[in-house]
């Protein structure tokens, strides 16, 4: 007897998503598995072994049918509440309090600025017990700086800045 794992070949593990799959499956026998040649180790080891001993035969499990016994008193995933997550306004995730965002963009620093980022954090953990990730930092400092532009047109602080 071969100490050599039976594994699943290409055409078992990967499947076509075009094209629409039959309800029932036959799970590849050990006789196939052990005619491969990267699975069948020595030669020798598959002429010493008896040829009485048949490979148990394998059933045909439905599409739907749950793999183990267990499975049925499994609780299903919960579905997704419709229109929770609208373009534009992050939603709340469950649980944690964090916000899932939609949009995304990369934004370089200098080390300097990364380090006062980091120290401002930092800060805010250890002065004013307000735990925030650098991300939430940097939204909250977009919105400030937004707000004082739209109150403040030509005399905010943005536009200071950037006409330097």
């Amino acid at each position: 007897m071969t100490r050599r794992p039976v594994l699943p070949g290409a055409a078992e593990l990967f499947r076509r998503t075009d094209v629409p799959q039959a309800e029932v499956t036959e799970l590849p026998s050990v006789s196939s598995a052990v005619s491969s040649p990267a699975l069948r180790g020595s030669r020798r080891a598959a002429e010493t072994a008896p040829d009485d001993e048949s490979p148990a035969p394998l059933t045909l499990v439905p599409g739907g049918a749950p793999a183990d016994a267990l499975a049925a008193f499994r609780a299903p995933a919960p579905a997704p509440a419709p229109g929770a997550r609208t373009r534009g306004k992050p939603a709340r995730a469950a649980g944690n309090g964090r916000t899932r965002h939609d949009e995304k963009i990369t934004v370089y620093l200098s080390a300097e600025e990364l380090l006062a980022l980091e120290s401002a954090r930092l800060t805010l953990r250890a002065q004013h017990g307000v735990a925030a990730d650098r991300g939430r930092i940097v939204r909250e400092a977009i919105a400030v700086l937004l707000a004082d532009l739209e109150e403040q047109g030509e005399d905010s602080v943005l536009v200071r800045r950037l006409r330097g």
